[in-house]
């Protein structure tokens, strides 16, 4: 305590303020998994148990003040690029993400790990968060039922997955495929969700702008409570039954990613080998940007991270400096997520708060393990929360990422081009991976016109022509 200039008392007030801070990531992570067919009480489990491993693991083994859970960026790719665009059950998506960690501590640990760092442009990398924030929030206009979208017959391209021709019916409707000719517009507030989820964004943007601590999860509860009367929110609860339900359900998704039905069913084809290892590829990239650049933010000019740590970490192997060892925590609870049933953890930007309270070492992140682990008793309130009341902790977080497009430089073209690309791609096909590579694919173009090919690193190189054949293997098979 005393070499770190904080006290007992400060570490906990600064483990509490993080905690309430994140507190919402237990609601709202079984919200959005639960749409691929995974049980959401057994998601919520899954997100605390992994949350209280990867917290305890950062301050019991790095002796730092962060807070490790299941990321936002991660659960959207999760559900609406592995398993919706792809394909994927959510069990193979499960050993995904096992996978993930398993590769991310083999980079964390070599040389690999910085050649990556290096290799990728910074301004890429910063299109690649505000991208992910932009996909995010995007995300929550739709769940919050922001957004109708106009399909015109002669724009359907595909009915329940054959082609379609105009004057073509069906019975049953499972699916349909519209190409670019479909339009966006703003939804009729006429809807009691609609409505509700409208209230809850203002209530969120008010409690945000006003620095209100805990705002995520006040904002939950208040349009939760707000739902009852307006005939949303579900108020059948049974405390008991709910607590049977959510550890039945954790048996249902603890294991299930390493299964039969997950990690050993994806290399089923060279084309389905080729998705998997750039889907683990880009969740890993995500995620290692993601958790270096909170570090960097938080920990520099605090002194948390020296300027030893920094080039420790970028040009030294293993893990001796204290940023190598959050980066192994940071691993080690991804690959824990995809054995307990739950999506990619990150290091949480809501542990500044936290770092602002004074904490600064690792007795902040045993507190606030020990939070997650009592929000246990709160498993009844999973089936109570509508949709309305988490739709809107989305966009405003994917509102807070989008601060990374202003480190871009817009002036410069051959910058300009690329991170477009990234960032628009990203959100628009719902994919972090096909935004990775179209970025880097333009980066690579831009580079090779203006004859700067010493500019371009051989990670970008090998990582752009697997994406290229992994196009070309779709438009094949399609």
């Amino acid at each position: 305590m005393s070499e770190n200039g904080t006290t007992v008392r400060t570490e906990v007030i600064a483990g509490l303020t993080t905690f309430v801070a994140m507190a919402y990531i237990v609601f709202l992570n079984p919200a959005v998994l639960s749409l691929t067919g995974m049980p959401s009480q057994g998601v919520f489990l899954a997100t605390i148990f992994t949350a209280v491993v990867g917290t305890l693991i950062t301050g019991l083994f790095a002796n730092l003040p962060y807070a490790l859970a299941p990321s936002i960026g991660m659960q959207a790719m999760f559900t609406y690029t592995i398993v919706f665009g792809l394909g994927f059950t959510w069990q193979q998506a499960l050993g995904m993400v096992f996978l993930v960690g398993v590769v991310d501590i083999i980079i964390t640990l070599t040389k690999l790990r910085s050649a990556i760092v290096k290799g990728i442009p910074e301004q890429l990398k910063h299109a690649i968060a505000a991208g992910i924030g932009l996909f995010i929030a995007y995300i929550g206009l739709k769940n919050a039922g922001f957004l109708n979208f106009i399909v015109d017959p002669a724009n359907i391209t595909k009915l329940n997955g054959a082609p379609f021709h105009v004057g073509q019916g069906a019975k049953t409707i499972s699916s349909i495929l519209a190409n670019g000719g479909t339009t966006p517009e703003i939804a009729n507030f006429n809807q009691p969700a609609l409505l509700l989820a409208l209230i809850g964004l203002i209530i969120l943007v008010v409690l945000v702008v006003l620095n209100v601590p805990g705002a995520f999860l006040i904002s939950v509860g208040v349009t939760t409570l707000i739902g009852i009367p307006m005939g949303v929110t579900n108020t059948h609860m049974d405390v008991m039954a709910s607590f049977q339900k959510t550890f039945h359900e954790f048996g249902q998704v603890f294991g299930a990613g390493l299964g039969r039905d997950g990690l050993w069913s994806m290399f089923t084809t060279p084309k389905h080998i080729l998705v998997v290892i750039l889907t683990v590829f880009s969740m890993g990239l995500s995620g290692l940007f993601d958790a270096i650049g909170t570090f960097i933010g938080t920990g520099m000019t605090t002194g948390i991270f020296s300027e030893k740590d920094q080039r420790e970490f970028y040009e030294g192997r293993g893990f001796k400096s204290k940023m190598d060892r959050g980066l192994v925590a940071d691993t080690f609870a991804t690959m824990m997520a995809g054995v307990f049933g739950t999506s990619n953890t990150t290091t949480f930007i809501e542990s500044a708060s936290g770092i602002k309270a004074g904490g600064r070492t690792g007795l902040t992140s045993v507190v606030i393990a020990a939070g997650f682990l009592l929000a246990i008793f709160a498993a009844p309130l999973v089936g109570v929360i509508p949709t309305a009341a988490t739709a809107p902790i989305l966009i405003i977080v994917g509102i807070m990422m989008m601060n990374e497009f202003k480190m871009i430089d817009w002036n410069d073209i051959e910058i300009a081009i690329p991170a477009f690309f990234t960032s628009a791609f990203m959100a628009f096909s719902y994919s972090i991976s096909y935004g990775i590579a179209a970025g880097f694919i333009f980066f690579i173009v831009v580079k090779v016109v203006r004859r700067k090919w010493r500019q371009i690193s051989p990670i970008l190189w090998v990582v752009s022509l697997l994406f290229l054949l992994n196009f070309i293997s779709l438009a094949v098979n399609n």
